[in-house]
């Protein structure tokens, strides 16, 4: 069962000029120390920090819904690469909590860019419910 779906896109142009601007304190503000390791190894260090943001910003709309929610950090989001470069959101503190409290199982994300624009899609996915709307075990 989906429990929370999230979309955003963000300008990779205003990423730029923002990490110009506050250098160091808008890395450090953002991204955890992995994210900013990955994304400045690679040729296109800033179409990779906007795929971050928007991955947290679409798993912070997956993850609204509640007062504790709100509350969400952005370091307490993390794209992690895994099995060969799939990106994957490790969720940390107050995003970790909202997870357990909607029961998430699986987190699904994806990540697009091009030059100019660089967008993602978070899923959570809940447990399997019947027709009746009891919960199916797994198994």
């Amino acid at each position: 069962m989906i429990v929370g779906v999230g979309l955003d896109l963000v300008d990779v142009a205003r990423v730029k000029r923002l990490i110009a601007s506050k250098e160091t304190r808008a890395l450090e503000r953002l991204f955890t120390a992995g994210e900013v390791t990955y994304a400045m190894g690679r040729q296109e260090p800033y179409v990779h920090l906007a795929a971050r943001i928007a991955a947290k910003e679409a798993a912070y709309k997956a993850l609204s819904g509640s007062p504790g929610a709100r509350g969400i950090g952005w370091r307490e989001m993390e794209v992690v690469s895994v099995d060969g470069g799939l990106p994957s959101l490790v969720l940390h503190g107050a995003a970790e909590i909202r997870c357990a409290e909607l029961r998430v199982r699986r987190v699904w994300l994806t990540l697009s860019h091009s030059q100019m624009t660089a967008g993602a899609v978070v899923v959570l996915e809940g447990p399997q419910t019947t027709s009746d709307g009891e919960t199916q075990q797994a198994g």
